[in-house]
């Protein structure tokens, strides 16, 4: 039997007899390019990410994808049709072979009901995603495409090891995908990154899109928040 210990969520989870819940608990294993939540389904179970990645996205009647984020394991997604049973409101695809813990709604809420450390955890998670799409919301509604880019990019970049004042995005993004992020078109992104390249803010290399000047993104981005 697998256990709920295994998971990265838990595994700081001192007040709660998790090894009770470990048999109402499903684990599965699902490979790169798999379907595991799609829009509008019924469904109420929790899905804990044990190993791999998965991508949250909505997809409109006319084929257009609008990608509300990317998962890894220690997170989880699913949890709020657990707790108000509406049906779901997003598409949830694997990215890379993954492994799931797959806990049912009444599980899920015994295990927050019974231990504030959970729902404690839960509750910061929830509140960080709804600071996280206030953002969202008032770049879509305040910034013209090339800071909405600028600020996806900070988003997904992490400190470059060995260049200090560098951020980087390993491996480069795809441009269709920057375009799903941030709602606009794949030409659109060729032509703003080609424009960073030339103005010295960024740089492609072999493993990666190289953000050579993240100050001076920011200092766009606050500027244009400003004068929105």
């Amino acid at each position: 039997m697998q256990h709920l210990h295994r998971i990265a969520f838990f595994k700081d989870i001192a007040d709660a007899a998790l090894e009770s819940f470990d048999h109402r608990c499903r684990w599965k294993r699902v490979e790169a390019g798999g379907i595991v939540v799609d829009f509008d389904d019924d469904t109420d179970e929790v899905y804990f990410i044990v190993a791999g990645q998965v991508r949250v996205l909505i997809r409109t009647p006319s084929g257009k994808e609008i990608i509300l984020g990317d998962l890894a394991a220690g997170q989880f997604f699913g949890e709020m049709s657990a707790i108000d049973a509406v049906r779901r409101s997003a598409n949830v695809s694997v990215l890379t072979n993954a492994e799931l813990c797959i806990m049912p709604s009444d599980v899920f809420r015994d295990i927050i009901h019974k231990s504030p450390q959970a729902c404690d955890k839960v509750l910061h998670l929830l509140a960080a995603r709804i600071r996280e799409l206030n953002a969202r919301v008032t770049e879509q509604s305040v910034f013209d495409l090339k800071h909405r880019l600028y600020s996806e990019l900070l988003r997904l970049s992490v400190p470059r090891i060995g260049h200090a004042g560098e951020r980087v995005l390993s491996p480069p993004p795809f441009h269709h995908v920057l375009a799903a992020r941030i709602g606009c078109r794949r030409e659109q992104i060729s032509r703003e990154l080609t424009q960073m390249e030339k103005d010295g803010l960024a740089r492609k290399t072999r493993g990666g899109l190289v953000i050579l000047k993240p100050g001076e993104l920011k200092f766009r981005i606050d500027n244009a928040m400003a004068e929105g």
